[in-house]
């Protein structure tokens, strides 16, 4: 029931795929995800990617970045993001990602807090172009596996060295994978509230094994409430009205059908706003409209949002629409360096479950696939550079740990909650 591979990269979403196709093709990679493949926030990503245009825009992306984050961003972290980003579409492009072009040029979109126009798009599905293209590689390759409906349970390590995973398979057998590297790309959290854009399967469960074996955290309360979401009655997972609807036009409506906000403040100066005016009008949303951009822009721009919104009995290119704030991002996580490693020797952490500080204390719109990306790339390149072989070396696992998966991850569920509120207790 046990296993070993040279690399084990737990997560399928942008940050792990692109991971994976940046490690060494010598190596035997093992991808893991708790539930289908494409079951990623990755995938769900609308808005698009932000990229710096050329060297005058360093100094707007830079300030744009640090400003929404409330300067608590690590300079160095946000100085990395932005000067690789060209590199970052390059690759990008070389796995046959399309952007929006005009006149054979890319076109840029502008979205909340962002000074100028400096995000890449496809469609409202950017998320969907990018990882979809990624896993299609990945799947290319002969020496990356992937599991699907394995969860990771813990981590096999001592008191300083990861050397692979528990997980629990499909069959909820309890099974031990070993490997040289471990490399965290589980996404946030968002399972752990009610009203949420994330999937409801993300739950940070490696932050509560993190806690268990005294990895460092950092900002683990820095948790992005999203302003525009529709209105549902329904439970399950918030569908996000992306930033860049209000980007290109879409304004905020109070119960009076009057314009009450700058819709293109940070999101969590608009968040409150909204919250604010829901409080005055005692109601449970407010109203967005984005009737003037014209029928024909929208179901060019925006098909999946036109067509959401249509299933939810709205026509948005002549109706307005509910919108009301919803958890959506993790700005904090798992404290990494800038080769996204963690406190432990062998064990990386990438995209939403880490935290480099690029964000600060709000992240800024369309900065996370690209900081995913950026840093899944330099932290291949780091254990491609530094690799060692743990041959030999034993850690023990007390397997009467994982007797009840379910109860063990409600366990998670509530370290994890409890964390989140002392460290804001002492915020």
């Amino acid at each position: 029931m046990n296993g070993k591979a040279d690399i084990i990269v737990v997560g399928t979403g942008v940050a792990g795929l692109f991971n994976a196709l940046n490690l060494p093709t010598d190596k035997k990679i093992l991808m893991i995800t708790k539930t289908g493949v494409d079951a990623s926030d990755s995938f769900l990503a609308q808005g698009g990617i932000c990229v710096l245009r050329d060297k005058d825009d360093y100094d707007s992306f830079f300030e744009d970045t640090m400003k929404a984050g409330h300067y608590e961003n690590n300079k160095a972290s946000v100085d990395m993001m932005i000067r690789t980003s060209p590199e970052i579409i390059e690759d990008l492009v070389s796995f046959g990602v399309e952007f929006e072009k005009k006149d054979g040029q890319f076109a840029y979109t502008r979205e909340g807090a962002h000074s100028k126009p400096r995000i890449l798009y496809h469609q409202d599905v950017t998320g969907k172009e990018i990882t979809g293209k990624l896993l299609a590689e990945v799947k290319k390759r002969k020496n990356i596996e992937i599991l699907e409906y394995t969860t990771m349970v813990d981590l096999i390590c001592d008191s300083s060295t990861s050397s692979g995973v528990v997980v629990s398979d499909e069959d909820h057998e309890i099974r031990l994978l070993k490997a040289d590297y471990v490399v965290l790309a589980t996404g946030g959290l968002g399972g752990l509230f009610d009203n949420s854009t994330n999937f409801r399967h993300l739950t940070g469960d490696p932050i509560a094994v993190a806690m268990k074996h005294k990895i460092i955290l950092e900002n683990i309360n820095y948790i992005q409430i999203h302003p525009t979401t529709l209105y549902s009655k329904r439970k399950g997972r918030r569908f996000l009205i992306s930033e860049s609807v209000r980007g290109e036009g879409a304004v905020l409506y109070n119960r009076s059908m009057k314009r009450f906000v700058d819709e293109l403040l940070p999101r969590d100066v608009l968040t409150k706003a909204i919250n604010e005016q829901m409080e005055k009008d005692k109601s449970k949303f407010v109203w967005l409209s984005m009737k003037d951009m014209g029928s024909e822009v929208i179901k060019k721009r925006f098909p999946n949002i036109y067509l959401r919104c249509l299933e939810e009995g709205f026509d948005v290119t002549k109706e307005c629409i509910p919108v009301t704030p919803a958890q959506h991002y993790f700005m904090g996580g798992i404290k990494v360096n800038l080769d996204s490693k963690t406190s432990m020797e062998h064990l990386y952490a990438i995209g939403e479950i880490s935290c480099n500080g690029v964000h600060g204390a709000n992240r800024l719109a369309s900065n996370s696939l690209l900081e995913s990306l950026v840093f899944a790339k330099r932290s291949a390149t780091h254990i491609a550079r530094n690799y060692e072989f743990l041959g030999t070396k034993q850690s023990t696992v007390d397997l009467n740990d994982f007797r009840d998966i379910e109860q063990l991850q409600l366990d998670y569920k509530k370290i994890i909650l409890d964390e989140i509120e002392r460290s804001s207790a002492i915020e």
